[in-house]
């Protein structure tokens, strides 16, 4: 996720270190309420392997830029259900920053909008998995249709951001209207895309019996909740 440079100046950009400190502040907390509950050693692995996964992600998986930023396939709700919130949120932030520091300096101005995009519509993915999956069901067993309202609250989320940060930097000028909505409907592929990979890989994880238990996989994805 890159928000393209210069689309927020210098004198608007500080709104962005606000949102980003919350979001992370709110992201460290879920990791350390999770070390709490499944012991700190699975959160840590869990937050590297997303870590990992996520630069993964952002440098070697299809990526193209479009409108105001890139069309990514990030797969925020299979780190989410596969890791837990918290360490999806740690490796969020961290493969993006590797990346920023390492690959694209150039992004590193705008890393608070890039991570207050990816971070908040987690969270809020997070607080709709609660309704939408049954505590009794283990995240293996959930559907398509379930899947795909994950999906959009994430990846629909993902848009509503960047399309704040192009409307407040730039404006509302035919032109700027215009490249958001080139982002915005380049990501309808990304939506419908998501979940059936979301459900591939929920399906190969539950014939992989041995991962139950395993303290670099989330409990609920073969639990129910407690």
């Amino acid at each position: 996720m890159h928000i393209e440079p210069g689309l927020v100046d210098s004198s608007k950009i500080v709104l962005s270190y606000a949102t980003a400190t919350l979001a992370l502040g709110y992201g460290l907390q879920q990791a350390v309420l999770a070390a709490r509950r499944q012991g700190a050693l699975g959160v840590a692995l869990r937050s590297a392997l997303a870590t990992v996964m996520v630069f993964v992600f952002f440098e070697v998986l299809w990526h193209h830029p479009v409108g105001v930023s890139e069309v990514h396939l990030i797969l925020g709700t299979t780190l989410m259900l596969f890791l837990g919130v918290g360490p999806a949120a740690v490796g969020l932030a961290g493969g993006l920053l590797i990346q920023s520091l390492f690959f694209a300096p150039a992004d590193l101005p705008q890393y608070g909008m890039n991570v207050t995009t990816l971070l908040v519509p987690l969270f809020a993915t997070a607080a709709l998995a609660r309704r939408v999956v049954p505590a009794h069901t283990a995240y293996v067993d959930i559907r398509y249709a379930q899947a795909l309202k994950l999906s959009l609250a994430y990846q629909g989320g993902i848009v509503l951001w960047v399309a704040f940060w192009a409307l407040y930097g730039g404006g509302l000028g035919a032109d700027n209207l215009a490249e958001v909505g080139r982002f915005g409907v380049a990501y309808l592929g990304v939506v419908l895309l998501e979940p059936l990979v979301d459900l591939a890989l929920l399906a190969l994880a539950k014939g992989l019996h041995r991962l139950r238990g395993s303290v670099c996989i989330e409990p609920r994805l073969y639990q129910a909740a407690g």
